[in-house]
């Protein structure tokens, strides 16, 4: 088992245990002494031994066991936040020799609920078509469609693409923007990519991998993309047929792409002509911007996925989600198709971005 499933067990443990000690504290006629030892431990088991197993047998029940286990994780997160405010009020109302274990613990409960039936729906919903304005100077007038962080294959149905694009479709883009972070692991790889080439677009179809191309492997990953019909760009630029460049990089931090490869590659565009930027992870943006990109675009963040762990993405990009200003540059950071992993979202859509350029 890999190191990031044994810190990941880990946490979710601790999480468990924090939302058994609250509900032990405030529901104390109940006598939860047990299970809040016992859950946590059994919960933990499960997720290690249905992870492991998923990821090299595929399968109905398979399927049902990675729901189960990613799902559980995430619900688990959200609890434990819930629970750990409650408790913080509580812990400070201490101090005013206040008791409120009364009305915080059947609003902690109820909290739970909510919030869990927010994130399953969040989850199950189709990619919301998010449409977004963007003026270039000298740009020819277009529309693109960015396809990101679909984290498709055991997680993500074909039938759940299916319908996703099918919206993308009705759209009728010029042009499809892939920012990798498409395939991950599962059955059924060839018809994903299928499916994908169907989308055709008067521009064609250009894109970049994110960090979970290299994590499931180099070769198969491009290959997905070749048979998908993506043009892969890895620090390299390319020309639509209506003169517009398109220069993407590897994986900034995967790849170790540095601020001084982004800005060798984007002075080889022609400066007269209007210069798009793709980089899955939304970084170098003053860099970019810098050397005469006038559109960025991005994903990776997930705009943190389930709230508030967006914050702790704030951490580690000084830009998470929407549409900013950086220099004369426009950049935009979409949220993503679908999920990576814990199949919820809260307060964090899923998107079918749509920039439409100079309309």
């Amino acid at each position: 088992m890999s190191a990031f499933f044994v810190v990941a067990s880990i946490v979710l443990w601790l999480m468990q245990v924090t939302v058994g000690a609250w509900l032990y504290f405030a529901f104390p006629q109940i006598g939860w002494k047990v299970p809040v030892a016992a859950v946590p431990l059994l919960m933990t088991v499960l997720f290690q031994v249905f992870m492991s197993y998923t990821r090299t047998h595929w399968g109905v029940w398979e399927s049902w066991a990675y729901y189960f286990a990613y799902a559980w994780a995430g619900l688990a997160f959200l609890a434990f936040c819930i629970c750990a405010v409650c408790a913080f009020v509580q812990w400070g109302l201490f101090f005013f020799h206040v008791q409120a274990r009364a009305w915080l613990g059947p609003l902690s409960v109820g909290l739970m609920a909510v919030t869990a039936a927010l994130a399953v729906y969040g989850g199950v919903a189709s990619p919301r078509v998010k449409h977004i304005s963007v003026t270039l100077p000298g740009a020819p007038k277009m529309k693109l469609a960015l396809l990101s962080d679909a984290h498709l294959g055991m997680g993500v149905s074909l039938n759940r693409l299916d319908k996703a694009l099918k919206r993308v479709e009705e759209q009728k883009p010029d042009a499809l923007l892939v920012l990798g972070d498409i395939f991950e692991y599962g059955p059924n790889r060839l018809a994903y990519a299928k499916r994908l080439a169907q989308v055709q677009t008067p521009l064609g179809a250009y894109g970049v991998f994110g960090n979970h191309e290299y994590y499931v492997g180099y070769d198969a990953s491009k290959e997905f993309y070749k048979e998908a019909g993506i043009k892969l760009l890895e620090n390299e630029l390319a020309q639509l047929p209506n003169g517009v460049q398109v220069a993407g990089v590897k994986d900034v931090r995967t790849a170790h792409v540095r601020a001084r490869d982004v800005e060798q590659l984007l002075r080889q565009a022609d400066p007269a002509r209007t210069l798009l930027y793709l980089s899955h992870t939304p970084l170098y943006a003053e860099e970019a911007a810098r050397q005469g990109a006038d559109l960025m675009v991005s994903g990776h963040t997930h705009n943190g996925q389930i709230f508030p762990f967006n914050f702790l993405v704030r951490l580690q990009f000084p830009r998470v989600y929407g549409l900013f200003a950086v220099g004369q540059m426009k950049f935009y950071i979409t949220s993503g198709l679908f999920y990576w992993g814990i199949p919820l979202r809260f307060l964090a859509p899923a998107e079918i971005p749509i920039i439409e350029v100079n309309a």
